[in-house]
């Protein structure tokens, strides 16, 4: 068959198949824009090309080769052969980091002894960027009741009381007018818990963890609220509302109740046992009288749950 029918049929193929002789011309000629290529001087060569691939990472090499005539191909292949993993970041330089060169990178930069040539020169000249990885971990916070030196659980629990603040029993009944403010408090105090006027206020002992009061001698008795009330207390303060102010979620079932927000046991007659929180409220306008209520505190504390997410490379 004559040459040039054979030259005839290859060049209808190449141009049936969309590959014309301005399309292979155009393709062969890429503007490159050197401008922003920047040499890293150092007295040692592999160092001054390392430092320079990587502060132009992302960049093409023909700028720091070819064009500039800054490095030769042998020498950058040398450079960076050792540190050739393309699955890891392996070179982290003071200028920056970069991946190996890619397999059209090593063909280019050693004249087709390593790696493939076939790829178009904006794909041999490039460093590959590393994908930016999203990573997600559980964060775990905990919440409770707020700042006990502010919440004095002066208002009544009917009004609700806000996320995060001391859980507060209802206020109990006032017992009758006292000259005597500690008495007055005590017997508001045995009152709040279902207990009549104690005779001898300091031989009653009250116990947070099991809610109940006793006297020597005598047995143990369920105080008020009991424990399964000031759960539904607990309840009420929401620990869920206070994980979403943190912009997290409430772990069901984490909220535990605390002892009062005091550790006072009190002294004489004002003696309630220890880690309890007792507030009063004086019900008697005169000066000389006292008419307390009084009403107790837990504190609490629950686990919340939270998706950090970041990126890392």
């Amino acid at each position: 068959m004559p040459k040039l029918f054979i030259t005839g049929i290859v060049l209808f193929l190449l141009l049936g198949a969309g590959y014309g002789i301005a399309t292979i011309q155009a393709a062969r000629s890429i503007p490159w824009d050197c401008a922003d290529w920047q040499a890293f001087a150092h007295s040692d060569r592999t160092t001054a090309i390392l430092e320079s691939l990587a502060e132009n990472r992302g960049k093409t090499l023909y700028c720091g080769i070819d064009q500039s005539d800054t490095f030769s191909k042998a020498e950058t292949w040398l450079a960076g052969k050792d540190r050739n993993e393309r699955d890891d970041t392996v070179y982290f330089g003071e200028r920056g980091q970069f991946r190996g060169f890619l397999a059209s990178q090593e063909g280019w930069l050693t004249d087709g002894e390593s790696g493939i040539t076939g790829v178009s020169r904006d794909r041999i000249f490039e460093f590959p960027k590393e994908k930016r990885r999203r990573v997600t971990r559980t964060k775990r916070i905990r919440v409770g009741s707020g700042d006990i030196a502010t919440d004095t659980c002066m208002t009544d629990t009917q009004e609700g009381r806000p996320p995060g603040t001391l859980i507060c029993s209802d206020w109990g009944t006032a017992v009758g007018a006292d000259s005597d403010q500690d008495s007055s408090k005590g017997a508001a105090r045995y009152s709040a818990v279902g207990r009549s006027t104690p005779q001898s206020s300091i031989s009653w002992l009250f116990d947070w963890q099991t809610n109940t009061i006793s006297r020597p001698g005598e047995n143990d008795h369920q105080a008020t609220p009991s424990l399964a009330q000031w759960q539904e207390l607990l309840a009420a303060v929401d620990p869920s509302a206070a994980c979403q102010a943190r912009g997290a979620k409430y772990v069901a079932g984490s909220a535990v109740i605390g002892p009062g927000h005091s550790r006072d046991p009190g002294v004489g007659v004002l003696f309630n046992g220890n880690n309890l929180g007792w507030f009063y409220w004086d019900t008697d306008n005169r000066d000389a009288f006292y008419n307390y209520r009084a009403r107790q505190s837990r504190t609490w504390t629950a686990t919340c749950v939270k998706k950090v997410r970041r990126t890392r490379n």
